[in-house]
């Protein structure tokens, strides 16, 4: 354990520069009396680490200094090889530049490790898309790719559910949810007489998919310091989901309509847990449900057939029965 703690001290030092000895044992989880006895154990096997007192003191290794990578277990070295999914790598240009690095990795590891990481692959495949689905287009990917690494400006037409629209934007980020590309930046108004663009909102998210047509500009723009790509995903997902339910229905449902109910998202899962009642002598249990848009949720429960019956609200109840006499009339013998 504390040889594995030396390596990641090390490994910090390299890769963040000078750090305090206060930062080093919050990122390691240690006392700062721990983080000075690993410094002198480092200097002591020949790591040319030192420190600076005042407050911009810390410590750093000397300037030029490199370690080889070494020390990696047989699980970490596993964790690299199923991080690297090689089918996003290839939908952004990146699969002979993933499959080099890997052997690289392999070449560097020794035997009981290379051989342990080199059965991964035969034992586990990552496959990001579910299930009846397609991937969307991805043949602009590596062009957005490189105008999020380049901090280039795009312009584009975008398919909206309202219409085609023009944008320009920055772009900070690609995210990768269900097998469906995501394009996060922020949009910009522009004015006809100077083509001068300043940000209009916060950042935006836009289906790659969904980019009709786009041109990468020559002309960059400053990245946000404070910006983080995973911290505002999950904000995003947060607020779309907050947003998402209205209200609360009320439902009766078989075994197998909880368990259809229930598939229909965690969301769906959580509200039911909570409110579920016993079943009656018929096996019909009552539960709460999350409520979208009337039309929207009357479809979904339309589609579990006679396992899930509605009890409120009222608007709901009377559009499925609208729904089920139109069905009726449409199917019904002449």
């Amino acid at each position: 354990m504390r040889a594995s703690r030396l390596l990641s001290l090390l490994m910090l030092l390299q890769t963040r520069g000078r750090q305090t000895a206060q930062a080093l044992a919050d990122e390691l989880e240690v006392t700062v009396r721990t983080i000075y006895r690993d410094i002198d154990d480092l200097s002591a096997a020949g790591v040319p680490v030192y420190g600076d007192r005042g407050r911009t003191g810390g410590f750093q290794l000397l300037d030029g200094y490199r370690t080889r990578l070494t020390g990696m277990t047989a699980q970490e070295a596993e964790s690299l090889f199923l991080a690297g999914l090689p089918g996003p790598a290839a939908e952004l240009g990146l699969g002979d530049t993933l499959a080099a690095a890997q052997l690289k990795l392999l070449a560097a590891l020794p035997e009981p490790g290379r051989q342990t990481a080199s059965r991964l692959n035969a034992r586990i495949h990552l496959d990001p898309v579910g299930w009846f689905q397609e991937p969307g287009k991805v043949d602009i990917l590596p062009d957005i790719a490189r105008a999020v690494w380049n901090e280039q400006v795009i312009r584009m037409r975008y398919e909206r559910w309202a219409g085609i629209v023009e944008r320009t934007v920055e772009p900070l980020g690609l995210v990768l949810k269900g097998g469906v590309w995501y394009l996060v930046a922020q949009s910009h108004m522009e004015t006809a007489q100077t083509k001068a663009g300043k940000p209009a909102g916060g950042p935006r998210t836009y289906r790659v998919s969904n980019i009709l047509a786009h041109t990468v500009l020559d002309r960059r723009f400053p990245r946000p310091a404070d910006f983080n790509l995973p911290a505002h995903w999950q904000e995003s997902l947060q607020s779309f989901e907050a947003g998402l339910y209205t209200g609360t229905a009320r439902v009766k449902a078989t075994a197998a309509g909880l368990k259809s109910l229930r598939n229909l998202g965690p969301a769906f899962n959580e509200r039911i847990t909570a409110t579920l009642l016993p079943a009656d002598a018929d096996g019909w249990a009552e539960a709460d449900i999350p409520l979208e848009a009337v039309e929207w949720t009357a479809r979904q429960l339309l589609g579990l057939g006679l396992t899930v019956e509605v009890l409120g609200p009222p608007t709901l109840r009377a559009h499925m029965g609208e729904m089920a006499a139109e069905l009726h009339r449409r199917y019904a013998a002449p």
